[in-house]
């Protein structure tokens, strides 16, 4: 490809590179995974927790921005891993890896990148691909790194055109557990690791559209016993485990087309007066379920430093109070929709979109936002204590 305005000259030096799908052509010092990866681009605002990211199985497809500028000062380690190898293809950023300086680690973030299939590209103006991503939308792309600085441009773009994108994309079979699993482990303490859960009772099903650990980590926190089923688990499957309530678990993809088998689930579910609580995902589904609908945002909300607003009435005297919480998503729930059967409970101050429901009626109700954190604030576990509190 000839050099453009978009298509800079490849720099000397420079081992990897990003590929959007409208010709831009951005330059860097690649790390990681050798290789390339197709995905969607978008931003992270997040000060902390970068392998807890890169481990979300909610961002499958995505190559992440970090518009924090050191990522991988704090090395890596087993304990902050969200998922088992899943997340994002690839990531951005600013400054270049240095070795870490944390008493946590076991090992380099560049080493961890390599053994577990992500592409790593530094020295990238993070500030300017985030304002690009802001004004413009997030755009398909292709990463790329080859230590020998030897890429086939041409054919990198034509990758990222050729790729479908999310909408309408379900990638929830990429993510999900296969098989059922006693989950056991609670929440993390310094010096002493994840501790072990202790109770029986409530029983907790929770249908895994591509979870985080600590979601589980953080019911078991709450008094549940949990047991994970897969994300096309039948409603009979669930039933036959006696679940006193079903969570909804956070995931990837288009939530129109997950809702193709797992909606149905869920209404049966809410029909059978089934406690629900649903997270990301899980509340677009719920949603979904109820008679809403969902539509794919301009840019997504991501990072851990995001304040939303409780709203409607049941809130007393905390109603108004603003949470600042933890997001990851790139679709949500229209308020717009919402029947007459469902309230809103939380609103995003950032752009006034649907952050919760509750179904009038049901014990059900869902957050777009993510209250286990994981990185970020613990503003939201009031919410596994209402879930968790509530079933008997």
């Amino acid at each position: 490809m000839a050099p453009s305005a978009t298509t800079p000259a490849q720099p000397k030096g420079a081992t990897g590179c990003l590929v959007l799908a409208d010709g831009t052509v951005i330059w860097g010092k690649g790390f990681g995974h050798i290789g390339e990866a197709v995905g969607e681009v978008c931003f992270n605002t997040a000060m902390t927790g970068y392998q807890e990211v890169m481990t979300d199985p909610s961002y499958d497809s995505q190559i992440v921005t970090f518009t924090f500028p050191h990522i991988g000062n704090v090395g890596a380690n087993e304990e902050d891993v969200e998922s088992r190898g899943l997340g994002a293809v690839g990531c951005m950023v600013r400054e270049e890896v240095t070795p870490h300086s944390n008493f946590r680690a076991r090992e380099e973030f560049i080493e961890w990148m390599s053994a577990h299939g992500k592409i790593g590209l530094s020295g990238v103006d993070t500030r300017a691909l985030t304002r690009r991503i802001r004004l413009n939308g997030a755009p398909n792309a292709v990463i790329a790194h080859s230590p020998d600085g030897a890429f086939d441009v041409e054919a990198l773009l034509e990758q990222a055109r050729e790729w479908s994108g999310l909408e309408g994309l379900d990638l929830v079979p990429n993510v999900s557990r296969k098989e059922r699993e006693d989950w056991r482990g609670g929440h993390w303490q310094l010096g002493f690791g994840y501790t072990e859960g202790t109770k029986d009772t409530p029983h907790v099903v929770a249908m895994d559209f591509g979870a985080k650990d600590n979601i589980f980590r953080t019911l078991v926190r709450a008094g549940a016993k949990v047991t994970v089923v897969p994300g096309r688990s039948s409603f009979e499957d669930i039933m036959a485990l006696k679940p006193d309530g079903v969570f909804l678990s956070n995931g990837p993809g288009d939530p129109a087309a997950t809702g193709e088998y797992a909606v149905p689930v869920i209404k049966a579910l809410l029909e059978a007066d089934v406690p629900l609580f649903g997270i990301c995902l899980g509340h677009q589904l719920l949603g979904l379920a109820v008679g809403a609908k969902t539509s794919k945002m301009h840019q997504g909300h991501r990072g851990a430093n995001h304040p939303v607003q409780r709203v409607g009435e049941g809130w007393g005297e905390s109603a108004g109070l603003v949470e600042i919480t933890s997001m990851n998503h790139g679709f949500a729930v229209d308020g717009e929709t919402l029947p007459d059967g469902v309230k809103q409970t939380h609103v995003s101050l950032f752009d006034g979109s649907n952050c919760g429901i509750a179904v009038k009626g049901k014990r059900a109700f869902g957050v777009q936002y993510h209250p286990e954190a994981s990185p970020g604030p613990q503003d939201s576990f009031y919410l596994f204590e209402k879930f968790v509190g509530g079933l008997g």
